[in-house]
């Protein structure tokens, strides 16, 4: 079959595509499993966790779905025909495994990022999928956040004018280690703030801003008892000069602006997060809260201006656009249907692990290092 014929496989039944999904933690539980479920032409059909009380949860919120204890029953049940499309949100150090046996099996697979743990490993998933002719996407949905959908049309608009300097941060307070695998001191586990946040800071100044020629990057251990970094700043210059600055922290006691931009006619700033996490966390759903999905009140929306701080009363109020964390399923449906791209690519997502693997030795040797 070419890889016209296999993408577009899907296309051609009527049935919802049929969707197997590893791991009912965080990332299953909150953020996969509700948005597969409100994605038409998907069907959350089986989802693997070893957890009793996570395969009792999954039942009694999704009531139609088959629990299993292990991947490999639903990598069975996709190479048996029962499956259409494998989601990964299982531990980080899994991802390239169980990706690698979904497409050698003949699956397409949508993985959680960071997808892997260096740019090889996601250029290798990548060729694999291309040879398959296979669906290989990767979950960034702070793409379809509502103040990074805010910052591209003010990008778009020209609004800004040319953009010298790009700021970010994803910042929290959590002065105590939650532990887990997360905030492992492990390799293996890719555990720490700079592959888990940072992955979505990294791909959203990529996304606006183009390439990176140089990263300089500092990655501190904070928390007493803590094992991975929980504290630390990233420098990109991108290849069109703009300058972006990236901070993830779990002990900022105090919170800085999500997002600053820095034109040559105009700044944006914009406090507060997108507020979908939050809503999925509470049990709230996509489709149920009519069109309040991702609507933030006029009180959060960011300001737009130049030569005053919003602080101070300067500049003008911006809507903020609502968050669509459902068009990342819902374009996964329409490539699947349609044999187009993917709404996020592994090869993009390898780009941004090329800066995430270059911060990593820069916070080693204490200077920039260049990208080839």
């Amino acid at each position: 079959m070419s890889a016209p014929e296999a993408r577009t496989a899907t296309a051609s039944r009527t049935a919802p595509v049929r969707v197997g999904l590893i791991g009912y933690g965080l990332a299953g539980s909150v953020f996969h499993a509700p948005l597969i479920a409100a994605t038409d032409g998907l069907l959350l059909d089986t989802v693997s966790t070893r957890s009793p009380e996570r395969q009792a949860q999954a039942r009694a919120e999704h009531p139609q779905v088959r629990t299993v204890a292990t991947a490999e029953e639903v990598l069975t049940r996709a190479a048996d025909g029962a499956l259409d499309l494998i989601v990964l949100a299982s531990p980080n150090k899994t991802h390239v495994p169980l990706a690698t046996a979904a497409l050698e099996a003949g699956t397409p697979v949508v993985v959680d990022k960071p997808l892997a743990a260096t740019a090889a490993e996601a250029e290798r998933l990548a060729a694999l999928a291309d040879r398959r002719g296979l669906l290989l996407s990767v979950f960034q949905n702070r793409r379809w956040d509502n103040d990074f959908r805010t910052v591209r049309q003010l990008l778009a608009d020209g609004t800004l004018g040319d953009v010298q300097r790009f700021e970010s941060r994803f910042e929290r307070w959590r002065p105590q280690p939650k532990g887990g695998w997360r905030e492992s001191g492990d390799p293996t586990e890719l555990g720490g703030l700079l592959y888990d946040l940072g992955s979505h800071l990294v791909d959203q100044a990529l996304t606006l801003f183009g390439p990176a020629l140089s990263v300089y990057a500092e990655t501190d251990i904070r928390r007493p008892g803590a094992e991975a970094d929980d504290d630390t700043f990233l420098a990109l210059t991108h290849a069109g000069g703009v300058r972006s600055h990236l901070w993830v922290s779990a002990t900022t006691a105090q919170l800085g602006p999500r997002f600053r931009v820095l034109g040559s006619r105009a700044g944006y700033v914009k406090y507060g997060l997108d507020p979908q996490e939050a809503a999925l966390r509470a049990g709230l759903r996509p489709g149920t809260e009519g069109d309040a999905w991702g609507v933030e009140p006029e009180s959060s929306w960011g300001h737009l201006g130049a030569g005053e701080s919003p602080l101070t009363g300067g500049g003008a109020p911006v809507p903020t656009l609502p968050g669509d964390y459902p068009a990342y399923y819902a374009g996964v449906a329409r490539a699947l249907r349609s044999g187009g791209e993917p709404p996020v690519s592994a090869r993009e997502v390898a780009a941004s692990l090329r800066v995430l693997e270059a911060a990593r030795r820069s916070a080693e040797v204490g200077t920039s290092v260049a990208l080839r």
